[in-house]
C-alpha cells in the first residue's frame, strides 16, 4: 500500500523519490542549513512533503543545472527558499521569479558547456600531436 502525498517519508523513501542515495541526503544536511528533516528518538529522519520539494530542487540545481554547493547556498541566501522549491518545476518566465532562476541556471550550464567543448577540443588536439610523435 502506497503512502499518501502528505505522508512523511523515511530517509530511504525520500532518497528513492529524490533519486539520490541516502548518504547524499545526510551529506546535504551538513552543507545546506535549510534541509532539516524531523528527527525522532534515536535520530530517525522523517521528511515532510515540503522537505522533498526542497530536496528535488537541490538535486536539479546540482545535478542538472550545473550549480556547485556554494552556488546553491548563495542562491538560497540571495533569493530564499522559494526559488529552491520551484527549482524542480519546468522553467516558466514571470512566475515567482522562475524566469530569472531559469535564465541564470541555463546561463551557468551554457558556460559550463562552452568550457567543456573548449577542453575537449584542446584534448583532441593534444591527442593528434601525440599520435604524430608516436607514428613518426
Amino acid at each position: 500500500m502506497a503512502k499518501g502525498p502528505d505522508a512523511f517519508r523515511t530517509i530511504s523513501e525520500a532518497a528513492d523519490e529524490v533519486g539520490v542515495a541516502q548518504h547524499v541526503l545526510r551529506f546535504w544536511e551538513t552543507k545546506f542549513s535549510f534541509i532539516r528533516p524531523m528527527k525522532r528518538a534515536g535520530g530517525r529522519r522523517f521528511y515532510r512533503p515540503q522537505d522533498l520539494a526542497v530536496l528535488c530542487g537541490v538535486r536539479r540545481l546540482l545535478h542538472e543545472d550545473g550549480y556547485t554547493i556554494a552556488g546553491v547556498q548563495r542562491l538560497h541566501r540571495e533569493r530564499g527558499l522559494g526559488c529552491l522549491l520551484h527549482a524542480d518545476s519546468p522553467p516558466r518566465k514571470g512566475v515567482d521569479g522562475q524566469g530569472e532562476l531559469a535564465f541564470s541556471a541555463s546561463a551557468q550550464a551554457g558556460g559550463l558547456r562552452d568550457r567543456l567543448t573548449a577542453t575537449l577540443a584542446a584534448l583532441e588536439e593534444a591527442k593528434a600531436r601525440l599520435d604524430e610523435v608516436l607514428e613518426g
